[in-house]
């Protein structure tokens, strides 16, 4: 069951890709400037811990 609504999911991403790239452009990047910012903000706090 959990393996045939991975592959629902998959198939209707692909579909919402294909028929609707601008919006989706926009969802991955927002995902990548977020995955980004928490990997700066670690970078800072790391930082800041070693002075």
């Amino acid at each position: 069951m959990k393996k045939a609504l991975g592959w629902i999911v998959l198939v209707l991403v692909i579909f919402y890709i294909g028929t609707n790239p601008g919006p989706a452009s926009d969802i991955a990047r927002g995902i990548g400037d977020g995955i980004a910012e928490v990997f700066r903000n670690v970078g800072v706090f790391v930082r800041e811990l070693a002075t």
